[in-house]
């Protein structure tokens, strides 16, 4: 996904500052007290099954849309989700680029609770990219694997569904994977990218959609876990971004969600916005392996799949309270 690095302004942070005093909030800590082990245990997040998922993922090689792999993941995906009790549909067209290509897509979008007016939407994108542009010159055209580009998306809503399907909750939740997202390039201009999210916004689950928060999750897996304040998220949609960050210190991961806003980052959520949905971008884009041949698995932790596994869980069990 592209980036855009900014200085953090006078004008975020002094929002940021005031969304961390909103309401009452525990002293940031690190550590795990009684209340952030109670939370965390009623989230019902399971990393280490989350990691197990994205190494099984990544069995099915690139997944550049059209390919063996792509086809063979997607299935996968919606079988795991049918099998967690999801209403599954699924969202298939062919997109043709600005060069004439036809490319396959396709969008998973997974349902629980689906009758249920209060929803929350969850966004990931399950592609990988075509090219490594970042890597040695000789390896610039060869796909990547994706492991926490794409992967980690993966591995984190398949564990959603785990703890949705043991615990169900009184609201609704839409986990949509969507595709192309990385196909493209991200410019500017931005050219054949986002197409799945695009694709998504202009063909809302229902008329009058409306997630009471919506979440776009993209290279959470990081080893090296630090995840900032994206400030078009901030621009857009502050009240969610301080009930992210509010939660994930409430769980002692203040080290890891850190209450200061870095980068403005163009990524699925602004397709949402295009269509009056008020989405964040939950993005740790420090990332020295993006858009190269060596993010691999190995480059993924539990624990990071663990702590935002936690905080979007946690997010969702908040707003099921009566």
């Amino acid at each position: 996904m592209p980036i855009r690095r900014v200085l953090p302004n006078l004008k975020f942070l002094v929002l940021s500052a005031l969304l961390a005093c909103s309401g009452e909030q525990p002293a940031a800590s690190g550590g795990a007290g009684a209340d952030s082990l109670r939370l965390r245990a009623d989230a019902g997040f399971n990393g280490p099954t989350s990691l197990t998922y994205l190494q099984v993922a990544l069995k099915f090689g690139t997944r550049v849309p059209g390919s063996a792999g792509h086809r063979a993941t997607g299935d996968w995906i919606v079988s795991e989700m049918r099998a967690r009790g999801a209403t599954v549909t699924e969202q298939a067209w062919t997109h043709t680029t600005t060069a004439g290509q036809t490319v396959p897509m396709r969008n998973i979008v997974a349902q629980f609770n689906p009758a249920a007016t209060k929803r929350v939407l969850y966004m990931t994108h399950w592609d990988t990219r075509p090219k490594a542009e970042k890597a040695p010159a000789a390896d610039t055209l060869t796909p990547i694997v994706g492991a926490n580009d794409g992967t980690s998306g993966i591995a984190l809503f398949l564990s959603i569904a785990d703890a949705l399907k043991a615990k169900p909750t009184t609201i609704g939740v839409d986990l949509v994977f969507v595709d192309g997202e990385d196909f493209g390039e991200f410019g500017p201009p931005e050219v054949n990218v986002f197409i799945g999210s695009q694709y998504f916004a202009r063909h809302l689950p229902s008329v009058g959609y409306s997630p009471a928060i919506a979440v776009v999750w993209d290279m959470i897996g990081d080893r090296s876990l630090q995840i900032f304040q994206e400030t078009i998220s901030l621009e857009i949609a502050p009240e969610t971004v301080a009930r992210v960050w509010r939660t994930a210190e409430s769980l002692g991961y203040a080290g890891k969600f850190i209450q200061q806003p870095k980068y403005a980052v163009r990524d699925d959520h602004v397709s949402l916005h295009a269509v009056g949905i008020k989405a964040i971008d939950v993005i740790d884009i420090d990332y020295p392996y993006h858009h190269t041949l060596e993010d691999t698995a190995d480059k993924v932790s539990v624990e990071s799949l663990q702590v935002v596994g936690d905080v979007a869980m946690a997010v969702i069990r908040d707003l099921a309270r009566p």
